[in-house]
């Protein structure tokens, strides 16, 4: 059983033929699909998605950072409206963004924080999400750090020492198609952090792995990820996908 952390599912990219990628996924050996919020222009899908594959996906909340704008108060009033009435499995995607826009950057700063708190509050991990913003992420969670913040530092492009400071902060790192990169860079340093701290994740439909980059990604290409931290571990694929599941199971609760 291989679990795909972090996948935009109702994305439209697959409106054409989403039964058969899921299909693809299943026989491929995915059976769990967490599937990250962005705003509330996406909750809609995300509803419909659970109601069609009720047994395969599981719902998170949150606020994604580049979708915290001027109405950025409007969105979070929305997280916590659905926070309040039903149960999820993680806060997320939030976090800093400051690849696209410095302009929110205070707003961002106040968004992951809030969110990190109504995590707390409701005992759930975060998946955080960060472009070109480490420092600034690390500065938010060094405030809020203890044994209830916990969660996973989805698409981890970092250095060894960042990873380890991610580490340090209860959470797992997201290991998707960039280790699969020539340049992708995480793969030189990987073996020298304990597989109990990995999880995989495809953030399908973007950065699909080596030999499909450049393409649409979907979940069943995070066998290739596998065969990467194969290389990487010296484990087997068995192994790789045993272990990372447990380490999904042991954030989500699921």
């Amino acid at each position: 059983m291989i679990t795909d952390t972090h996948t935009h599912l109702y994305s439209n990219q697959f409106d054409e033929d989403r039964n058969e990628m899921m299909q693809r996924a299943k026989e491929a050996g995915i059976s769990r699909f967490f599937i990250p919020a962005i705003d509330s222009s996406y909750t809609e899908r995300m509803f419909d998605l659970e109601k069609n594959y009720p047994n395969d996906v599981f719902l998170m909340m949150g606020l994604h950072p580049t979708s915290v704008k001027e109405n950025y108060q409007e969105e979070l009033a929305h997280v916590r409206e659905w926070l309040d009435k039903r149960d999820f499995y993680a806060i997320g995607e939030i976090g800093i963004d400051l690849y696209w826009d410095k302009t929110f950057l205070p707003q961002q700063q106040e968004a992951f924080r809030t969110q990190i708190q109504w995590a707390k509050e409701k005992k759930l991990p975060i998946v955080i999400h960060c472009r070109d913003a480490f420092d600034e992420i690390f500065e938010v969670l060094e405030t809020e750090k203890g044994d209830d913040l916990f969660g996973i530092f989805h698409c981890f492009t970092g250095t060894l020492e960042q990873a380890e400071k991610a580490i340090s902060y209860n959470m797992k790192l997201g290991i998707g198609g960039v280790a699969t990169f020539k340049n992708g860079k995480i793969d030189k340093f990987l073996n020298q952090i304990d597989i109990k701290h990995i999880v995989l994740e495809t953030d399908s439909p973007y950065l699909a792995p080596t030999p499909y980059r450049g393409k649409r990604n979907e979940s069943s290409y995070i066998t290739n990820v596998v065969d990467k931290l194969v290389d990487i571990y010296g484990l087997t694929f068995q192994e790789i996908s045993e272990i990372t599941t447990q380490n999904s199971k042991d954030v989500f609760g699921v």
